[in-house]
């Protein structure tokens, strides 16, 4: 069993930073891929970036791109994502999970098989 729990989130004003955790328990939680996704109110839950176990490999939503960072330390079991230059439509509840695969992320919640209960990131005009 693996359980996620995020941490960070809160509110900021638009143009701020935050730095979400996604704390893991579990052994092998390096072997695989983790991302972040978000869900805001009334839209489906949508893939932000993806980290490979090692760290090396990132991948992230044009959405995400030149603003967010996701990077991860396997000695504390934990992931990151830094999120700079917030604007109002970030706004959502980020929840980070585990991928089913070893060798990739994928777009599609309902492949994710670990879950962490989210946390809310809210950022004002």
């Amino acid at each position: 069993q693996v359980h996620l729990v995020e941490s960070g989130g809160g509110l900021v004003q638009t143009g701020g930073s935050l730095r979400l955790s996604c704390a893991a328990s579990g052994r092998t939680f390096s072997n695989y891929f983790v991302a972040w996704f978000r869900q805001a109110p009334g839209k489906e839950r949508e893939v932000v970036t993806c980290i490979s176990g090692s760290g090396t490999n990132t991948t992230y939503a044009d959405s995400a791109k030149g603003r967010f960072t996701i990077s991860r330390d396997n000695a504390r079991n934990t992931v990151y994502l830094q999120m700079n230059s917030l604007k109002p439509e970030d706004t959502a509840v980020y929840y980070c999970a585990r991928s089913p695969y070893r060798n990739r992320c994928s777009t599609r919640a309902y492949e994710y098989d670990y879950w962490g209960q989210g946390t809310q990131t809210t950022v004002s005009s």
